[in-house]
């Protein structure tokens, strides 16, 4: 089987899943992409290859982080910022730039939105300071869809309690700083809405998933993304420092593309 025109279309993409704790990411995120596989828009000959991951712990790096920031002691809001900003430098330097510029299409549980909603709204830290970290982070990348899977905080603690999984650090939060978590996700999400897409995550997972994949095929119909711009260093580029989009990007030199999972490790993908 062959790829055809259309399936190409998502070549080069950037997609997101967004949303507070319990609201199924990580579920919808393989739903999806086994939705792809079956209808030939990935991983088939002349297709792009499907990359899947997630933040924190989309790399070796990012792992250690992850068990740091979720299951180790008590961590200050402002080091927890740098932490998640740390694994997600090490993510787009050595996993999603060299996926993107391969033209694969890239699925990643948790990006940039996670640190704005809840270290600056949930931790109460600046979020210009957020935001500033995060473009040296980045470098100006940015998904081309993101996902926002909502759902009521209560809801959500339904949810885990009925999963049976010991809560993380985050988790155990509490009821307020979930509430602002998730009212911040809706802000972000109104504020460009075309490029977020609010998806009810209550009901049936399948009905979700419908509308998830709606999003998708809107996506699909828009054609594929541009060629990426030159201008801005891969990971295995020599060192140098240039400015996209607002932010800075500094890569080492010789870093090579770390292996990506192509399924999302645990049940929920507990990340900020």
């Amino acid at each position: 089987m062959g790829c055809s025109t259309d399936h190409g279309a998502l070549a080069g993409r950037f997609i997101a899943l967004e949303g507070g704790d319990g609201a199924g990411k990580s579920t919808h995120l393989k739903m999806l992409a086994q939705a792809l596989r079956g209808a030939g828009y990935v991983d088939q000959p002349g297709c792009p290859r499907l990359v899947v991951t997630r933040e924190p712990g989309g790399t070796e790096l990012g792992n250690q982080i992850r068990e740091l920031v979720l299951y180790g002691g008590e961590v200050a809001p402002a080091a927890e910022a740098l932490l998640y900003a740390a694994d997600r430098a090490q993510h787009v330097t050595t996993v999603l730039r060299p996926a993107l510029a391969r033209a694969d299409l890239v699925l990643t549980d948790r990006y940039l939105d996670s640190s704005i909603a809840y270290q600056a709204e949930g931790r109460g830290l600046t979020e210009d300071v957020i935001r500033s970290i995060n473009a040296v982070a980045t470098g100006g990348l940015t998904p081309d869809l993101v996902i926002v899977l909502d759902i009521e905080p209560e809801a959500a603690t339904t949810r885990r309690h009925g999963s049976g999984d010991p809560a993380d650090r985050v988790e155990q939060a509490g009821e307020a700083f979930h509430s602002k978590v998730n009212r911040r996700y809706r802000e972000l999400a109104a504020a460009d809405p075309d490029r977020y897409v609010m998806v009810d995550a209550t009901g049936p997972k399948e009905e979700v998933h419908e509308r998830i994949w709606a999003a998708v095929r809107k996506l699909a119909a828009a054609g594929p993304r541009r060629p990426p711009d030159n201008s801005i260093p891969s990971a295995t580029d020599k060192p140098s420092c240039s400015v996209s989009g607002g932010g800075i990007f500094a890569p080492a030199a010789g870093i090579e593309s770390e292996a990506v999972t192509q399924e999302v490790p645990r049940a929920e993908g507990r990340g900020q």
